[in-house]
């Protein structure tokens, strides 16, 4: 199954952000699992980034986003997704709307989030990290 991560998922990892740390963890482990391929957005990363910084420094942030780009795969933002985004009239935020086509690019079956009314607009599986794990386990 190829699921999606958006930026939210990924700064509660680095950030270890409790309560919903462990079950984000959980699904970012996935990564070594042949029955998931996990990705993200360039712009996820540069947003994880941005508030791993806020926690750990720049330095110990660069490390943390290494380390997630050596265990996940990541998809494209280009001319074609911009489009897509910019196209759509159901979608009022385009960074939502640029991780949505970027994640359907790459045939993602699902995008996993804290925030799914973000994802008002989308034809595949919106879930947050609790209901992910409660379908797939």
């Amino acid at each position: 199954m190829r699921i999606f991560l958006d930026a939210n998922i990924l700064i509660t990892v680095l950030n270890k952000e409790y309560p919903l740390y462990n079950h984000a963890a959980r699904i970012l482990s996935l990564s070594k699992s042949s029955r998931f391929t996990i990705y993200t957005s360039p712009i996820c990363l540069a947003i994880a980034f941005y508030f791993a910084t806020k926690k750990s420094g720049e330095i110990k942030a660069k490390e943390k986003i290494r380390t997630l780009i050596e265990n996940i795969k990541l998809t494209s933002v280009n001319e074609k997704t911009c489009l897509q985004a910019a196209q759509n009239p159901m979608i009022h935020d385009y960074e939502d709307g640029l991780q949505y086509y970027s994640a359907v690019d790459k045939k993602c079956q699902a995008i996993i989030t804290t925030d799914t009314e973000d994802f008002y607009f989308s034809e595949i599986e919106i879930l947050t990290c609790e209901q992910f794990i409660e379908s797939c386990f």
